[in-house]
């Protein structure tokens, strides 16, 4: 780990092992501001009009990976980001840590390793309750991915009627979500979404039991394994996956189940990035299988699952 000045800002933390790098804001955040081969392409979405600015309070997104809690609520969870974090190394990698909300009274904190060896982050975050009362609400994970790639979401195994008679899965959207939109590709084992530079705000949120979600952009392909509790009570009619999308940016979100955290309490939401090379932008079923399916399968071996 090493203090570097990045993209206007004097305080962020460079994280790498020789081929992935990591750069965390210190003057705002928590934010991982990328992620990135080492002298490659930022896989994460930068807004150069906001690199470097702090203070105020005037909630900005930056860009990057970040943290909130969900269901979106127009002031609760657009807790204004904008001062220095506590960056404090770790074994493999840095705990960045956010004074407590003072309208909340939530602490986030998120804790980076970077494996040895091989293109693997671990995440985890976790929100702290330092209010008097209990507070209830889900861990909300939002990695803000650079323009022109495509989204990958797996449905659950499909089926046949008259044998399986009983729904499967959740598909969830909002009220500007569009079907008709060409951004979409609905398969019958896979969803894409592509980004559009032209094109306005899409978002679909999905029960995802397989655990992964994936971003391909560039020849390369940015994954998300994370755990989903079948019994648990999930935000937004049941989503554990979001994907958000407008002409700068698409958006790749996982959530946590609906928790009740004690005053003291902690809850903690669990993500693996993996980054891959070499892997051709997928364009239906027959190309995920192809080209996707195989490095979801390395990495999820690589975590021993």
């Amino acid at each position: 780990m090493e203090n570097i000045a990045f993209g206007g800002w004097a305080n962020t933390a460079r994280v790498t092992n020789g081929k992935i790098e990591l750069i965390v804001t210190g003057d705002v955040g928590p934010r991982v501001i990328r992620l990135g081969f080492v002298g490659g392409a930022n896989e994460f979405a930068e807004y150069a009009d906001q690199m470097g600015k702090t203070d105020g309070n005037e909630w900005r997104i930056y860009g990057g990976h970040r943290l909130w809690h969900a269901p979106e609520h127009p002031v609760r969870t657009y807790f204004a980001d904008n001062n220095p974090v506590t960056l404090t190394e770790i074994n493999g990698g840095l705990r960045v840590t956010q004074p407590i909300e003072s309208t909340t009274g939530i602490e986030k904190q998120m804790d980076i390793q970077i494996a040895q060896g091989r293109n693997h982050v671990h995440v985890v975050h976790r929100m702290t309750n330092h209010t008097l009362w209990p507070l209830h609400f889900a861990s909300w994970a939002l990695s803000v991915m650079a323009q022109d790639g495509v989204a990958v979401l797996p449905l659950p195994p499909r089926g046949e009627h008259p044998r399986d008679l009983l729904p499967a899965n959740r598909l969830i959207m909002w009220p500007y979500t569009d079907m008709s939109d060409p951004r979409w590709t609905w398969g019958r084992e896979y969803i894409l979404l592509r980004q559009d530079r032209a094109r306005g705000p899409q978002k679909v949120g999905a029960t995802i039991p397989d655990g992964w979600i994936a971003y391909a952009n560039g020849g390369r392909l940015f994954v998300k394994l994370f755990h989903y509790e079948a019994s648990g009570d999930y935000p937004d009619m049941g989503a554990c996956v979001e994907s958000f999308t407008n002409q700068d940016m698409l958006e790749m979100e996982t959530l946590g189940p609906n928790t009740t955290i004690q005053p003291g309490g902690s809850v903690e939401h669990i993500e693996d990035w993996f980054l891959f090379d070499g892997v051709p932008m997928p364009t239906d079923d027959a190309s995920v299988k192809a080209n996707v399916l195989p490095r979801i399968r390395e990495a999820q071996a690589a975590l021993g699952g």
